[in-house]
């Protein structure tokens, strides 16, 4: 896997994704290998390495990413009756790009 799957694969083109939800900075969509029955990941369109990485000026962008994150939350909810969001940080995080999961069920691995 590349170091930034998001910027590498998704975001030019190169891996087609089934999109959930998208707006001007933020792209929420299906996971391409999900480990979960329903799995979304909702990434900033803009480059960030991860959540300790966010400067001041990514501030209306967090803003906008969280409220991307609330609508397919709900839902997520809605459809399931519940949902669990998380993102990585250090080696837990494969993809070194800012990403949240969302998703409801048990574990497919």
């Amino acid at each position: 896997m590349s170091e930034d799957f998001y910027c590498d694969e998704v975001l030019n083109g190169k891996t087609k994704v089934n999109t959930v939800l998208e707006t001007e900075n933020v792209l929420a969509y299906h996971h391409t290998r999900p480990f979960y029955p329903v799995h979304i990941v909702a990434i900033p369109k803009k480059h960030i390495s991860s959540l300790l990485t966010l400067e001041a000026s990514d501030n209306e962008l967090l803003l906008e990413l969280i409220g991307v994150i609330k609508q397919v939350a709900a839902q997520v909810t809605e459809q399931y009756g519940s949902c669990r969001i998380s993102t990585n940080l250090g080696n837990y995080q494969d993809s070194k790009h800012l990403h949240w999961h969302i998703a409801y069920g048990d574990p497919l691995r």
